[in-house]
């Protein structure tokens, strides 16, 4: 039988073309409708299995209105739309659509589309069914897997739920939040309580992998197939076989590099550099601290691939959205520096935990146990009295002259530095310079070289 879709579209150009479209692929239209009140007596009648929905239609109710009650019904939809308003387009995506084709839209890109909606309705039915499963089962994770995950807080609560839910099955996970919320410890969890818990977890940092050795490290390659490879290489997908791999900064991926991944996800094969197909059986779990959506829409990244990804996100606040956590976690990391130096602190001063709870932490967890190493070192007695907060890296490093106006070198020596000093003078890799401008490492290295900028000179 033939899979069914129904054209939401009030545009009669763009919806028969959409209908030539689905119909030369083998699809079903069981009909077009103009607004919500039609849509809905189609449904009625027809039952799609999917539903091509523009946003803007005619009368008073929009696209956004039906996607709910297509949600209510669990029938998969796919947003067709050219507004680029932001208000509009964030109440679409607080629907949950399962794609979102930007119109004037090619074949080629309904049908990418297509399969990637298909892929995600699969799934979360898929996580569904786990999640029902794990709320009657009662599932416990064994003692001490969840312990390195620190807070009380309603957010942690929710994060250690989903990730106890998503360890049971093998789909695909995103985790998203800012450096230093622990996305590694996340995924940690989830490879410890899975299936896969005895097999590999391997870690690649896509925003630390050389440009032109990406490929190479990722999918292998056969000896003598480049210049320079003397030896057969295997890449970490084929050393994850059976287990986990953790793509921490997947928004730094390359475009031609995010076709071959997808491929991965799609086919579940990889093909070493010089090599032939090889299927691997691979959970993945990927990571960013960008705005995915924007990197869209700026062309860097994959709008299938986001689909194939985002199936069951999982978002980590930052510190300073939780700051009922904040003096949990100071006192466990206390505690694992003060074993570890030998020392026998019992806790902070009241103006410590006042400072603490008032700092805005914008390096996050990460920020707050590197702080609690430092204190438990510099300490004497058996409290931390004192707490050297880090200046304002805000302000810049050197004094700016406004009585003149700056060259645009100046200018941009100015900001290069301001950024440096913000990122401790960190170039390239997670919180460095190269990731803040959302430059390229090698650019950046370039400018700073043209410009004169020399960390020996200014620190």
């Amino acid at each position: 039988m033939k899979t069914k879709i129904l054209i939401v579209e009030d545009q009669f150009i763009e919806a028969n073309n959409m209908q030539g479209i689905l119909e030369r692929a083998g699809y079903k239209v069981t009909g077009i409708a103009r607004s919500v009140p039609i849509a809905l007596k189609a449904i009625e009648k027809e039952r799609p299995d999917m539903v091509m929905l523009d946003i803007l239609l005619q009368g008073n109710l929009t696209g956004i209105d039906l996607a709910a009650k297509l949600r209510e019904q669990n029938i998969a939809f796919v947003y067709l739309s050219a507004n680029s308003n932001k208000q509009i387009l964030d109440a679409a995506k607080a629907t949950k659509p399962y794609g979102f084709l930007v119109k004037p839209f090619r074949a080629k890109d309904v049908l990418v589309m297509l399969d990637v909606a298909w892929y995600l309705h699969s799934q979360l039915e898929e996580e569904v069914k786990n999640r029902e499963a794990f709320l009657k089962s009662g599932f416990q994770p064994p003692n001490g897997e969840l312990k390195s995950i620190i807070g009380s807080s309603p957010a942690i609560t929710d994060i250690l739920n989903s990730v106890k839910i998503v360890s049971r099955s093998d789909t695909a996970v995103l985790i998203l939040g800012e450096s230093g919320t622990g996305k590694e410890l996340i995924a940690q969890a989830i490879h410890k309580l899975s299936d896969r818990k005895n097999k590999p977890l391997i870690v690649v940092n896509c925003g630390a992998l050389p440009s032109n050795l990406i490929e190479s490290e990722l999918f292998g390659h056969e000896k003598g197939s480049f210049t320079g490879a003397y030896n057969k290489r295997i890449g970490k997908f084929e050393q994850a076989d059976g287990g986990t791999i953790f793509l921490d900064e997947i928004g730094e991926l390359p475009m031609d590099l995010q076709v071959k991944f997808l491929r991965v996800l799609q086919e579940k094969e990889i093909e070493r550099i010089g090599g032939n197909a090889k299927k691997i059986d691979v959970r993945i779990i990927a990571a960013t601290n960008r705005n995915l959506e924007e990197e869209i829409s700026a062309g860097r990244f994959r709008l299938d691939l986001y689909y194939r990804l985002n199936i069951f996100p999982i978002n980590l606040p930052p510190l300073r959205e939780r700051r009922s956590d904040i003096l949990l976690l100071a006192n466990y990391f206390l505690k694992k520096y003060a074993d570890k130096q030998g020392k026998t602190i019992t806790g902070f001063s009241d103006e410590v935990i006042a400072i603490m709870k008032q700092y805005s932490w914008p390096g996050n967890v990460r920020e707050l146990e590197n702080m609690m190493e430092r204190s438990v070192l510099l300490s004497m007695g058996t409290l931390i009295n004192s707490l050297i907060l880090p200046k304002d890296k805000g302000s810049p490093i050197i004094e700016i002259e406004i009585d003149r106006v700056k060259t645009m070198e100046e200018n941009e020596r100015d900001h290069i530095l301001a950024t440096l000093a913000k990122c401790d003078w960190k170039v390239y890799g997670e919180g460095g310079a190269a990731e803040m401008l959302n430059i390229n490492v090698s650019t950046l290295n370039s400018r700073m070289k043209k410009l004169g900028i020399d960390k020996k000179h200014y620190l």
